[in-house]
C-alpha cells in the first residue's frame, strides 16, 4: 500500500513538473496591431480551443513535451496552421495573420468604449481607416485623409489647416485624442481650427471615428464625436531585426516634395522605432477659374519616436515622443479679402512625451488589466500680421503646457460582464503675449495676449464603464463626473477662479442575429467652457472678441438608431441620429467697433437640434471587382434664434469602384456635395462662404498602385475635369487637376 502510494506521488509530481505552456499573441499582418477575440485551436493529445484576450494573448497550459498542431481563424484573414515541437522548456509564439484579399474588410476593431471591440458589436456608429499614409489615395495631412469616412467633413481654413466636422460639429466640440490622450486643451477655439494637422500622417497607423458618442468614455468636448488617432505601434520579435522603409510623395505644380524615413528595431524583450519627416507644401492650385492660390505654402518636420520594454510576459512599459513644427503657414483668405499684406502662423508646433506602464494580471478579476498614463504636451502658435500700407507689424504668441496623469482599470466581473474604470487629470499652463513693431522706428509696443498670460486650467474626471454580453445582445453604459477649475489674471478684472462641473451618462444596445445587427443608444454629452471661450480678447476670424467669465458647460442628448449587414461579400448599413444642445456658448454682437471689426462677446444662449442620416455599402463584385459608396446628410436648427445652425455641411457622398489583381489595384472614385443656402446670420457674416451659399460640386479622382517586392508605387490623378470648388465654409479653395506620387521602399 505504501508502496504504491509513493509510486503515484512521485508519478504525479514528475508530470506536474514537465508541465510546459504555450503561450503567444497574434497580430494582423498588415496593420500590426494585436487581434482580440481570435479563436485557436491546439491539437496533440486532446484538442483544446480558446479564444485570444483583449490584448491578442492566449496561453495553453500544462502540457507535456511532444508535437502540437496551432491552428487559429477569425473573420476576414487567412486560417493559419502550424507545428510545433515543445520540449522541456515554455513556448512563445507570435501569429500574424493575413488579410483575406477575397473578402470585404467587413471587421474592425475599435477602441470607441475603451476596450477593444469589433465594430459590429458597438451600438454606437464607428469608422476605421488603417495606415491612412499608405491608403490609396494617399492623402497629404491627417485631416484630408478622413474625407473618405461617412459622416465626416473637413474644412479648411486654410492650407496647413484641417477640421473635421463630425455630424455638424467641430473645433471644441469635437474631442481629437492621439494613443488615448487629448489633443484637445482650453485654448481649443469654437469653430475650425488647425490642431489636427499637427500629426505627422506617417506616423499614423490606425484613424477611429466615434460618431455622436464619447463624453462619458473620454469626457468634455466630445458632443459631435471622438476622432482617435493610433501612431505606429510595432511589435516584439523572437529573434533579434532591424528593418525600415523610405518614401517620397511629390506634387505637380511644386504643390508637395515630401520625405519620410521608417525604422525599427525590435527584439523579444525590446522595440525601438521612430519615423522622420522633411515636408514642403507649395501655393495650393485651385481649379479651372482659381488657379494659384498665393499665399498658401508652409513647410513643415517632424520625428516620431518609441520605445517598448517587455518588463515580464504581463507587464509593458511605452515611451514615446511626438515632435512636429510648421513655419510660415499663411492664412490666404485673409490676404485675399481683409486687406493685409501678410498674414500667417510665423510658427506652429508640437512636442508631446508620454508614459504608459501597463499590468496584466490573470489571477485577478477586479484588476484584471491596469494601465497607468503620464504626459506633457506642449503647443505653441505664433501668429504674424501687417495691414497694406501699414507700418505697424502685429505678433502674438501662445503657448499652452499640458500635464496629465491617467488611471484605468479593467475587471472581468463575470464572464459576459466587464467594467472600465478610471481617473483621468489634466492641467494647462497658458502663456500669451502680444505686441506690435514699427517698422521704421523699431519701437514696439506691448499688449494683452489674445488669453490672459499666466492662465491655469484643470480638468479632473472619475468615469466607469460596463460592457454586458447575453446571447446575441450587446449592451452598454457607462458614468463619468468631471470637474474644472480656472484660474485666470486679467489686467481689468483682477484674479478670476472658475468652477464648473458635469455629469454625464450613456447607454445603448446591440442584437446580432446571423448577418444583421440593429443598435440604438442614447449618450449625453457636455463641453465645459475653457480659456478660450472665457478670456479671449482681440480678432479672431473676421470678428473683435471681449471676455466672458460667467459661462457654464454645454450639454448635448444624442439619440441613435441603426442597423448594419455584414456577409462575405456586402456590408452596408444606416444610422439615423438627433442631436439636441442646450445652453451652447454663443457669441453676441453689441453696438461696438475696433479696428473696422465688429465686437462680440460670449454668452450661454442657444438651444439647438441637429438631426441627420448616414449610410454606407461594400459591395464585391468578383474577386478582383470593388464597390464602395456613403452618404451623409445633417440637418441643423439653431431653435433660440429660428434660424438654421452655423456651419452645417451639406448632403455629400463618395461613389467608388475599385478593379485589384495580385499587386496592382485601379480606382476611380466621384465625390459630390450639394449647394448649402440654409445659411445662419453668422454664415452670412462670414467672408469665407460665398453670398448666397456654397456652391455644390461633382469632383472624379483616379487612384492607381504597383507594389514589387520591396517597392511601392502609387499614383494620384485628383480632380480630372478641373472643377473650381470648396469645402462649406473653408478659406481655401480645393485642389484643381494635379498628379501626385508617391515611391516607397522597404529594407
Amino acid at each position: 500500500m505504501m508502496r504504491n502510494l509513493i509510486f503515484f506521488t512521485v508519478l504525479f509530481f514528475t508530470k506536474s513538473l514537465s508541465a510546459q505552456s504555450i503561450t503567444g499573441k497574434i497580430y494582423s499582418q498588415n496593420t500590426k496591431e494585436a487581434l482580440a477575440w481570435v479563436s485557436i485551436k491546439l491539437e496533440g493529445g486532446s484538442s483544446r480551443v480558446l479564444t485570444t484576450d483583449e490584448n491578442g494573448k492566449f496561453n495553453f497550459q500544462n502540457l507535456q513535451p511532444g508535437k502540437y498542431r496551432i491552428k487559429s481563424s477569425y473573420v476576414g484573414y487567412e486560417t493559419f496552421q502550424k507545428t510545433l515541437i515543445l520540449e522541456n522548456k515554455d513556448l512563445f509564439i507570435e501569429i500574424f495573420l493575413q488579410n483575406r484579399t477575397d473578402l470585404l474588410p467587413e471587421v474592425q476593431i475599435l477602441s470607441g468604449s475603451r476596450r477593444n471591440s469589433p465594430s459590429i458589436n458597438l451600438p454606437f456608429a464607428s469608422s476605421v481607416l488603417n495606415l491612412p499614409a499608405q491608403s490609396e489615395n494617399i492623402p497629404r495631412t491627417v485631416p484630408e485623409s478622413l474625407n473618405i469616412i461617412p459622416g465626416v467633413v473637413v474644412q479648411k481654413t486654410n492650407h496647413g489647416g484641417g477640421s473635421p466636422f463630425v455630424r455638424g460639429l467641430t473645433g471644441n466640440q469635437t474631442l481629437i485624442l492621439i494613443d488615448g490622450i487629448r489633443l484637445n486643451n482650453s485654448t481649443f477655439r469654437y469653430g475650425p481650427n488647425q490642431y489636427l494637422n499637427t500629426i505627422d500622417p506617417f506616423s499614423v497607423n490606425k484613424i477611429e471615428v466615434l460618431r455622436g458618442s464619447g463624453s462619458v468614455q473620454y469626457g468634455s468636448d466630445a458632443m459631435g464625436g471622438v476622432i482617435q488617432i493610433f501612431t505606429i505601434d510595432p511589435s516584439y520579435s523572437n529573434q533579434s531585426s532591424f528593418k525600415g522603409s523610405v518614401t517620397g510623395r511629390f506634387g505637380s505644380g511644386n504643390m508637395e516634395q515630401s520625405g519620410s524615413a521608417a525604422l525599427n528595431y525590435s527584439s523579444k524583450e525590446m522595440v525601438v522605432s521612430g519615423v522622420f519627416g522633411i515636408k514642403n507644401f507649395g501655393d495650393l492650385i485651385g481649379g479651372d477659374t482659381t488657379g494659384r492660390q498665393s499665399p498658401s505654402g508652409y513647410s513643415q518636420s517632424d520625428a516620431n519616436l518609441k520605445f517598448k520594454l517587455r518588463i515580464s510576459d504581463d507587464s509593458e512599459l511605452i515611451i514615446a515622443n511626438q515632435f512636429v513644427q510648421q513655419k510660415d503657414v499663411d492664412l490666404y483668405h485673409r490676404v485675399k479679402l481683409e486687406n493685409f499684406s501678410t498674414n500667417k502662423m510665423g510658427l506652429q508646433g508640437r512636442n508631446l512625451s508620454y508614459l504608459k506602464y501597463i499590468i496584466n494580471n490573470k489571477e485577478s478579476s477586479i484588476f484584471r488589466k491596469i494601465d497607468f498614463t503620464g504626459s506633457i504636451n506642449s503647443t505653441i502658435e505664433e501668429r504674424n500680421s501687417q495691414r497694406n500700407n501699414s507700418q505697424s507689424i502685429g505678433f502674438e504668441r501662445d503657448k499652452i503646457k499640458t500635464s496629465n496623469l491617467g488611471l484605468e482599470i479593467f475587471s472581468d466581473l463575470m464572464k459576459n460582464w466587464t467594467v472600465n474604470s478610471g481617473l483621468e487629470f489634466y492641467r494647462d499652463k497658458v502663456n500669451s503675449l502680444q505686441n506690435t513693431r514699427n517698422s521704421q522706428s523699431g519701437l514696439i509696443t506691448e499688449q494683452r495676449g489674445l488669453y490672459p498670460n499666466n492662465s491655469n486650467y484643470s480638468n479632473t474626471s472619475l468615469y466607469s464603464l460596463h460592457h454586458l454580453q447575453l446571447g446575441g445582445f450587446n449592451l452598454e453604459g457607462g458614468l463619468r463626473y468631471n470637474w474644472l477649475q480656472a484660474n485666470l489674471t486679467d489686467k481689468d478684472l483682477g484674479q478670476l477662479e472658475i468652477n464648473p462641473s458635469a455629469f454625464v451618462w450613456n447607454s445603448g444596445v446591440n442584437y446580432s442575429f446571423g448577418m444583421h445587427h440593429v443598435y440604438t443608444s442614447f449618450n449625453t454629452g457636455y463641453r465645459a467652457p475653457n480659456i478660450d471661450d472665457m478670456g479671449t480678447l482681440g480678432i479672431v476670424d473676421f470678428r473683435y472678441e471681449l471676455p466672458a467669465y460667467a459661462l457654464k458647460p454645454e450639454k448635448s442628448f444624442n439619440s441613435e438608431l441603426g442597423y448594419r449587414y455584414s456577409s462575405q461579400y456586402l456590408s452596408f448599413g444606416t444610422a439615423f441620429f438627433r442631436n439636441r444642445l442646450s445652453d451652447l456658448i454663443n457669441r453676441i454682437q453689441t453696438s461696438q467697433v475696433i479696428d473696422g471689426y465688429k465686437v462680440y462677446i460670449k454668452e450661454n444662449t442657444d438651444i439647438t437640434v441637429i438631426k441627420g442620416i448616414e449610410g454606407f455599402a461594400e459591395f464585391q463584385a468578383s474577386p478582383n471587382l470593388f464597390f464602395d459608396f456613403f452618404a451623409s446628410y445633417n440637418h441643423g436648427d439653431n431653435i433660440s434664434k429660428a434660424e438654421p445652425l452655423r456651419r452645417i455641411p451639406p448632403f455629400n457622398g463618395i461613389f467608388s469602384m475599385k478593379y485589384k489583381i495580385k499587386r496592382f489595384y485601379m480606382k476611380g472614385e466621384l465625390a459630390w456635395a450639394d449647394k448649402q443656402d440654409r445659411l445662419a446670420q453668422g454664415d452670412k457674416a462670414d467672408n469665407r462662404i460665398p453670398s448666397g451659399g456654397t456652391p455644390g460640386w461633382q469632383v472624379l479622382n483616379l487612384y492607381s498602385g504597383h507594389s514589387l517586392k520591396n517597392a511601392h508605387l502609387r499614383l494620384t490623378a485628383q480632380n480630372l475635369f478641373n472643377t473650381d470648388y470648396r469645402t462649406h465654409g473653408s478659406g481655401i479653395n480645393s485642389v484643381g487637376r494635379s498628379l501626385w506620387t508617391s515611391i516607397s521602399f522597404d529594407f
